[in-house]
């Protein structure tokens, strides 16, 4: 049986030369889009290979199995993600380890990681990144289905995430939607994306990150001009059953 470092080193050297073929479709560089390993559900042994095969960027969409994985990974030279939907009660426990947060969809939700960072010793220089998760089957109002908040509320929240302690816009993140005008266009929602995240720049030039894309649609999202790509399953291979 193959072993699961030459595994994760096949899978991993795929998905490089998916990404850099969508850079070179559309005259992009390759060092314009960061990878970002997704290892819910897979142990903190995958984590510590993935390090040794240059993987800089890891994430996690689940508090209770992102916190111990990542204490336990706290020597290895790696940016931690969360890229699930976060509850105000595990902001506590997100911000001893998370460098960005990819899903800030409510104003209650920047003042709980604002208190919990500033407690936490987040200051300048050390603030945790926020994108904005925006949602793409709204386009008013507070959630969708995949959660975010619609394209109209991304204003308000980027100027608050400007002026809490701890904290900083650093851009937006969607997921492509299975409902509403984009369901089953992915290039189309990233390209929305990136309007909206153009108007963004404007108040908040250092807001650049878009975090768009994964396995099955990486390519359109770097077609749309995404900067980093959230892959679990191509990398990983088809998750566990969580039941």
């Amino acid at each position: 049986m193959t072993d699961r470092r030459t595994q994760l080193a096949d899978n991993l050297a795929r998905v490089e030369e998916r990404i850099a073929d969508a850079c070179a479709a559309v005259g992009r560089k390759r060092d314009e889009v960061t990878l970002i390993v997704v290892t819910k559900t897979y142990p903190a042994s995958d984590v510590r290979l993935l390090a040794e095969l240059g993987v800089r960027h890891v994430a996690e969409n689940r508090d209770q199995d992102a916190a111990p994985k990542a204490a336990e990974c706290a020597d290895l030279p790696l940016t931690w993600h969360f890229v699930g939907q976060l509850q105000t009660n595990k902001v506590k426990s997100v911000v001893n380890y998370a460098d960005v947060v990819h899903s800030i969809d409510r104003m209650r939700l920047v003042t709980a990681l604002s208190t919990a960072a500033v407690r936490k010793g987040r200051g300048p220089g050390r603030e945790i990144g926020c994108l904005i998760q925006v949602a793409l089957d709204v386009e008013t109002g507070d959630a969708g289905g995949r959660g975010g908040v619609g394209p109209d509320g991304v204003a308000a929240l980027a100027d608050a995430l400007a002026e809490a302690e701890g904290l900083r816009p650093a851009g937006l993140m969607t997921v492509a939607p299975l409902a509403g005008p984009y369901a089953g266009r992915p290039r189309a929602a990233f390209e929305r994306l990136r309007e909206i995240a153009t108007d963004l720049r404007a108040a908040h030039p250092a807001a650049n990150m878009v975090s768009a894309g994964m396995s099955a649609d990486l390519e359109d999202a770097v077609a749309a001009g995404a900067t980093h790509v959230r892959v679990g399953t191509a990398v990983l291979g088809d998750r566990p059953g969580l039941g």
